[in-house]
């Protein structure tokens, strides 16, 4: 933290120059409200543009109808310019709006901003256990000795041991109310922080795309040595504690018994009445599935690096081609110049061909061709009456009308499951019409299906029957829906 260092994080770093900003509160009150506070991760434009005529509106009426007076379109060019730095503009695939979402400096910058107001309750004693657990782990963790980490295995089953033993005997410890809420709060501070995480190792990515790309636009020698410069950039993040570190979130996400195991703690959690007295956010319920929706993003960010290369490959391979075809005619115009008055002597040399040798065990043996045998029987008389009623009464289910409900219910809500969502809109069509919204799920991307977790579904059949069948969970997504273009 030299003086040098420090005068160009104040000239350059976003962070710092939107804490310096004359326009700070404005702008930092804007982000926390759109991205912060309800943990959006990405926004339309013509939304964001909304949010910020509403929110400019407030504070005119605040400070003046003079203050802040150009347009929030112009607001949101200024803040995502090179020089500012503290919101992203871009095309998700599938879409021609652009969208934005914050930076990870900007979200830094907000992030110490709230926590100057510091708080009422400061808990000091779980994160003394927290690092006390740390150190723990990382000592036995790092222990050589067999014989020390049999013995600390021992000292702890016999703890654990003593209390069962006063749980059978009556004497049942439970956590107070404070302490309890104490260690909820951090553990939201660290989910909400995992999503900052996120945006910072999918800006890591995009760095090396990006870096990737430029070499690759002024690169003009062979393709084998830019392709070696550009894998072991990427194997120096994938392989580092940082992206280790993500894969391994990822993988331990991603597995179904945890999602469901982090499901029923999220449950079981926010029904305790000490945690209800502090009136937890309701969205902390699904902080999973946000979660996955940042995993997602970051994992295609690592795909369009892959799709880059090849795309590089594709080019050069054209690039190549194009060279061959032009020494070809090269050859072919001197050919024709000295038609007429050809050389004599020797003005051409190439080297000897490489010989072709065809051994005789490589030639395949004759084999006779198999000839299909056709049996000509007359076929049997068909039934003077073939019901065919059955091929007019085949259901069509409308896919376009079960994309708009999807859209409906998601305006309101981030996720929804198949059992909420058949709540809001019932089976019309029965079975044709469940299987419709699986195929969106499965086949069209719109949603993830649950294998472990089934729920049950009902409906009243054409003869007046109640149905009922059992089929996987099904959570609809709303950036998968937006992603689609045809359901964006």
């Amino acid at each position: 933290m030299d003086y040098e260092r420090l005068v160009y994080l104040r000239q350059h770093h976003p962070a710092w120059l939107l804490l310096a900003a004359d326009s700070a509160p404005l702008v930092v009150g804007f982000l926390h409200r759109c991205f912060i506070e309800p943990n959006v991760r990405t926004i339309r434009e013509h939304d964001l543009i909304v949010k910020l005529d509403d929110y400019l509106h407030d504070v005119r009426q605040l400070v003046g109808e003079d203050a802040f007076p150009r347009p929030a379109a112009e607001y949101l060019r200024d803040w995502t310019s090179d020089q500012r730095g503290w919101l992203r503009r871009y095309y998700p695939e599938g879409s021609d709006e652009p969208h934005f979402d914050l930076t990870p400096a900007a979200e830094r910058a907000v992030r110490w901003v709230i926590g100057l107001d510091g708080r009422l309750f400061v808990g000091t004693e779980s994160r003394l256990k927290l690092v006390f657990d740390l150190l723990s782990e990382i000592a036995r963790g790092s222990e050589t000795d067999p014989e020390v980490r049999i013995a600390e295995l021992q000292r702890r089953r016999a703890e654990i041991d003593r209390e069962i033993e006063e749980i059978r005997a009556g004497h049942l410890r439970m956590m107070d109310a404070a302490y309890v809420r104490e260690r909820f709060q951090q553990a939201v501070d660290t989910a909400r922080a995992l999503l900052a995480d996120f945006r910072q190792v999918e800006q890591n990515f995009r760095d090396l795309d990006r870096q990737t790309r430029e070499r690759i636009a002024a690169w003009d020698g062979g393709k084998g040595e830019v392709l070696e410069e550009i894998l072991r950039s990427r194997n120096a993040i994938v392989e580092s504690d940082e992206g280790r570190s993500f894969h391994a979130f990822w993988d331990f996400l991603m597995t179904p018994e945890r999602q469901e195991e982090l499901s029923a703690l999220l449950e079981r959690v926010m029904a305790l009445e000490e945690i209800a007295s502090l009136s937890p956010d309701p969205r902390l319920r699904r902080i999973h599935y946000e979660w996955l929706t940042a995993g997602e993003a970051t994992q295609r960010t690592v795909a369009r690096l892959s799709q880059q290369l090849r795309r590089f490959l594709d080019d050069q391979v054209l690039l190549e081609n194009r060279r061959i075809m032009e020494l070809l005619r090269s050859i072919e115009g001197h050919a024709l110049a000295v038609r007429d008055d050809a050389p004599s002597g020797s003005f051409m040399e190439m080297d000897d061909t490489k010989p072709t040798v065809t051994l005789p065990m490589e030639r395949p043996l004759f084999r006779i061709p198999v000839r299909a045998h056709i049996e000509e029987e007359p076929l049997p008389p068909a039934p003077q009456d073939i019901p065919v009623a059955a091929l007019f009464e085949q259901n069509y289910v409308d896919k376009e009308r079960l994309r708009r409900n999807l859209r409906e219910a998601l305006h309101e809500h981030g996720q929804i499951g198949l059992e909420q969502l058949l709540e809001r809109f019932p089976l019309e069509q029965g079975l044709s019409e469940l299987v419709t919204w699986l195929s969106l799920a499965a086949d069209d991307g719109l949603g993830v299906i649950d294998e472990e977790r089934t729920v049950h579904v009902t409906w009243t059949g054409a003869d007046g029957r109640m149905r009922r069948a059992e089929v996987p969970d099904v959570v609809f997504v709303r950036a998968e829906v937006d992603r689609d273009g045809r359901a964006g």
